[in-house]
């Protein structure tokens, strides 16, 4: 029996970035999460030890910050290729780097004032290779809910099962998307942007049957809307609201009051894709 070295990767997890740009009267902010992994010719530092091939990660950390004082900090997409083709250009030993950055947003309250927004999480990865790069945008954490419009029923049953049928839920969810681009040549921003916005309108304009129906729903509108995005992916943990029992108090509850559940949850995945979209990329399905 052999025994090898499989697949690895190593690199700079979640370098915080606050960056302002001063230009004129009104500044820009950019608040990131920037995360480096590279993989390539590494095996010698595994199994001998010898670095030489190991580009320190307190020198990925330095880059992220030179970077964003000589390039500024534009979209999330858009600083981490310029990142990603840097170490992949530079370091003949590192074949991959995919660079995953999580985007929090600040709204403006003035030319040099904000606050914190948080209803989303805006994230991109970016992975270069010597054939080329590849593109994931997307969020998290978007909250949201429908009060009515939603029902779950003819479901199968056994001796275990004790859910009701109903006609009438409230629905809600957390959104977890990520979606692929079929170029690397974008308006990230209006792309963001679009996507979010189906994502939601989907999710409003939806007479959902099930959580499920609602997943493909949103990922449909997306690929409708957004001729540029090749593949969604969606994880939509379902939010459950349960009715409360007033009976005891002599109450009656036609549906007004709920317990808003933690956990267990419902978690449904799913991805949509153009049937002619290109393959993904291996860091795809991570």
């Amino acid at each position: 029996m052999a025994i090898v070295l499989g697949r690895n990767r190593y690199g700079k997890a979640e370098t915080r970035l606050v960056h302002v740009a001063r230009g004129g009267d009104s500044h820009e902010l950019a608040d990131l999460n920037v995360s480096v992994a590279l993989s390539g010719d590494l095996a010698a530092t595994h199994l001998t030890g010898d670095n030489a091939g190991v580009l320190p990660t307190d020198t990925m950390k330095n880059t992220v910050y030179a970077f964003a004082r000589e390039h500024g900090v534009g979209a999330p997409e858009a600083f981490g290729l310029l990142l990603a083709r840097h170490f992949v250009t530079t370091q003949p030993q590192v074949a991959t780097a995919t660079v995953s950055i999580e985007s929090f947003g600040w709204e403006r309250l003035g030319p040099h004032s904000f606050r914190r927004s948080g209803d989303l999480v805006r994230t991109a990865a970016v992975t270069v290779t010597g054939a080329g790069a590849q593109v994931v945008s997307g969020l998290k954490d978007l909250v949201l809910l429908n009060t009515t419009d939603s029902e779950f029923h003819g479901f199968p049953r056994d001796r275990y099962t004790t859910l009701p049928e109903t006609t009438d839920r409230i629905l809600a969810t957390a959104v977890d998307a990520r979606w692929r681009h079929a170029t690397d040549d974008t308006d990230w921003d209006a792309s963001f942007a679009g996507a979010r916005d189906a994502l939601v309108a989907a999710f409003v304009g939806t007479y959902s049957l099930s959580l499920q129906q609602t997943l493909y729903a949103m990922g449909e509108r997306v690929l409708r809307e957004r001729p540029e995005i090749a593949e969604v992916r969606l994880a939509l943990p379902n939010k459950h609201h349960y009715l409360v029992d007033l009976a005891p108090f002599g109450l009656d509850n036609p549906q007004e009051v709920f317990i808003a559940g933690d956990r267990p949850y419902g978690l449904i995945e799913g991805t949509v894709t153009r049937d002619d979209a290109s393959p993904a990329g291996a860091e795809w399905y991570l």
